[in-house]
């Protein structure tokens, strides 16, 4: 606590707000410590977690070590990335379905990147349907923003 201060005024409990000081501090401590599950972190990198490495799997990541990751990926994430195994939003992503699609068709376990181009050279059915899907999906996603635009263009003009 900085010394000119009361407790109250210190935490902000007092009749006034917290000391400009106090509040920097909390929030500049906050973003030092700031971490995450590796799950999370695997999720933001767009990795399968139980493919990487135990060292990431055991600890939690910081913020800033999430960036540096991002930044400057290691050898073993460039080759996660690279071939896999992937996790489901980018086994969807890379075959052109949603996650939902995925499990219709029966994919419910990672996919390495191999396996997603046989996938595509062969066009299994469900996989030909499913993308129909999604091709429908996003035209319909494309004209709704089309008619808000419109709508929103009407109010400005009026």
């Amino acid at each position: 606590m900085h010394p000119s201060l009361s407790p109250g005024q210190a935490t902000g409990r007092g009749r006034g707000p917290a000391h400009p000081l106090v509040t920097l501090v909390a929030m500049t401590s906050h973003q030092n410590t700031q971490t995450m599950k590796p799950a999370t972190a695997a999720k933001k990198l767009g990795v399968y977690l139980e493919a990487t490495p135990a060292e990431f799997r055991e600890g939690v990541v910081s913020r800033a070590e999430l960036n540096a990751l991002q930044a400057d990926p290691p050898e073993w994430l460039r080759e996660l990335r690279r071939s896999g195994p992937h996790p489901r939003p980018v086994v969807a992503a890379k075959l052109g379905v949603s996650i939902a699609g995925l499990a219709r068709g029966g994919v419910t376990q990672p996919l390495t990147t191999e396996e997603i181009e046989a996938l595509k050279r062969e066009r299994p059915e469900w996989l030909e349907q499913e993308r129909a899907t999604q091709a429908e999906v996003r035209k319909e996603a494309s004209r709704i923003k089309q008619k808000q635009a419109e709508r929103a263009a009407r109010t400005q003009r009026t």
